[in-house]
C-alpha cells in the first residue's frame, strides 16, 4: 500500500473511480464549501512543540470507552447513502471496524439494514438514530438496533432541517440514481463502482423499507423527509434515554450550554460535529468549537469529535484540545473508493499510523500527555 501513504492519495484515486454524481454527494459541503474547508484550516492551525532527548517511546493508543477497550481512539463516522459511493460499503466498513477493533456507526440513512450490519461489525456496531417524528417508529427502530447488536445509539442533533447542498442539487443525486443517459454515461466510466452494482444492487434506504407502504425507493426517499429529523428537543432525549439502556451519544454539538444540557438529560458522551459542513456554511469549525464544550463539561462524560480529520495528525491535535476519542467519515468512503474492501482498512491504517508518529515526534507515550505539548491555546 506504500503508493498510497496518505488519506489524499486515496481521495485522488477514489475520484477517478466513483461516478461523479456519487462523488459530489461524497465530496462536497453545503454553500459555497466555506464551513467544510475552514474545518481543514483551523485544523492546520493547531500546533505543537516537541520535546526531543526522551530515549526509546512506546506510544500507547488503546482507548476504552463506555467499558469497551478499542484498539484506538479512531472510529468510522456515520455517513448517508453509503451504497451510493461505493456498493456495499456498509458491510465493508462494519467488517473493518471488526477487523481492527474499531467503532463502526451505521447511518438510520445508510443504505443496509441493522440487522445485517450489526452482526457484521461484531460488537463494534454504534446506531446513528435521526429522530423519527412518530413514536412507535422511534420505538422500533431503537428496539431493532439493540436486537443486531449495536451497543451504542448515537442520535443526530444537528439536522433540524435539510441544508440546500447546492452542488448536490446541480448533480441531480437521487436515490436510487434515475436511469437516464446522463446516469449510464457517468456509470460507463467507473467500471468497477459498475460491477459493484450489478453484485450488491442500486442503492435502497433498507433499514427503512419496512415503514414504507410500498418498499419502492423512490417512496422511501421521500418518507425519509417526511418522516426524519425537526424532532429533536430535550424532552425528546429524555424519551430515548428512558427507551435506550445502553450509552447515549448526542452528536451534532457546537455551543457549551447545549452540551451541558446534554449531559443533564442523561446523554453519555456528547460528540462535537458541525456535520462536516454539511449543513450550514456559516457554522463555526468543529475544532474551534471543541475546547469550550470540554471546558464546559469538566470531564463529567466524554467528548467526541468530527469533521476535518485526515490524518493521524488531526486526530492527535483534537485529543490535545480534549477530545477523549475522535471519528472520520470521508477518509474510509476514500479508502473503498480507492481500493474496494481492504481500502477502509488501510485508511484506518494511515489514521493510526499518523497518531502514533505524531506521538514519537512531540515527544508523548499516552495521548493524555497531548496536551502538554500543545503551542496553541485552548
Amino acid at each position: 500500500m506504500d503508493s498510497y501513504p496518505a488519506i489524499s492519495d486515496l481521495e485522488a484515486r477514489a475520484k477517478k473511480r466513483i461516478p461523479s454524481f456519487a462523488w459530489v454527494y461524497l465530496e462536497s459541503g453545503t454553500g459555497d464549501d466555506v464551513a467544510r474547508d475552514h474545518n481543514r484550516t483551523a485544523l492546520d492551525a493547531v500546533r505543537f512543540r516537541p520535546q526531543f532527548l526522551k530515549g526509546p517511546l512506546a506510544p500507547s493508543i488503546e482507548t476504552t470507552l463506555f467499558g469497551v477497550t478499542y484498539a484506538a481512539p479512531i472510529g468510522i463516522a456515520p455517513v448517508g447513502l453509503t451504497g451510493l459511493i461505493w456498493p456495499g460499503a456498509d458491510a465493508m466498513l462494519a467488517q473493518t471496524a471488526a477487523r481492527n477493533t474499531i467503532p463502526y456507526v451505521l447511518s438510520t440513512v445508510g443504505t443496509e439494514a441493522p440487522e445485517v450490519a450489526g452482526p457484521n461489525a461484531q460488537g463494534m456496531g454504534w446506531f446513528q438514530l435521526y429522530p423519527p417524528r412518530d413514536d412507535d417508529m422511534r420505538t422500533d427502530m431503537v428496539d431493532r438496533a439493540k436486537a443486531s447488536g449495536f451497543t451504542t445509539l448515537v442520535v443526530t442533533a444537528d439536522v433540524p432541517a435539510p441544508s440546500r447542498r447546492e452542488r448536490q442539487r446541480k448533480a441531480q443525486i437521487r436515490v436510487p440514481p434515475s436511469i437516464g443517459p446522463r446516469l449510464i454515461a457517468a456509470s460507463a466510466l467507473r467500471p468497477s463502482w459498475s460491477a459493484g452494482i450489478v453484485r450488491h444492487g442500486l442503492p435502497r434506504f433498507r433499514g427503512l423499507e419496512q415503514y414504507v407502504d410500498s418498499a419502492s425507493m423512490k417512496n422511501t426517499a421521500g418518507f425519509v423527509g417526511a418522516n426524519l429529523g425537526g424532532t429533536l428537543s430535550f424532552e425528546y432525549l429524555d424519551a430515548l434515554r428512558n427507551q435506550w439502556d445502553g450509552p447515549l451519544v448526542v452528536k451534532g454539538i457546537l455551543d457549551p450550554d447545549d452540551a451541558v444540557q446534554c449531559r443533564d438529560h442523561g446523554a453519555d458522551a456528547v460528540w462535537v460535529s458541525n456535520h462536516g459542513g454539511r449543513q450550514l456554511d456559516g457554522a463555526i469549525a468543529s475544532i474551534d468549537a471543541l475546547g469550550p464544550i470540554v471546558d464546559a463539561l469538566d470531564g463529567a462524560v466524554p467528548v467526541l469529535f468530527d469533521s476535518g480529520i485526515r490524518d493521524g495528525l488531526d486526530i492527535a491535535r483534537a485529543l490535545a484540545l480534549g477530545a477523549d476519542f475522535c471519528f472520520a467519515g470521508r477518509p474510509f468512503l476514500f479508502g473503498l473508493g480507492a481500493l474496494g474492501e481492504n481500502g477502509a482498512s488501510h485508511a484506518y491504517e494511515i489514521l493510526r499510523e499518523g497518531l502514533t508518529t505524531t506521538m514519537h515526534q512531540v515527544g508523548v507515550e499516552s495521548v493524555s500527555e497531548l496536551e502538554r505539548r500543545l503551542a496553541t491555546s485552548r
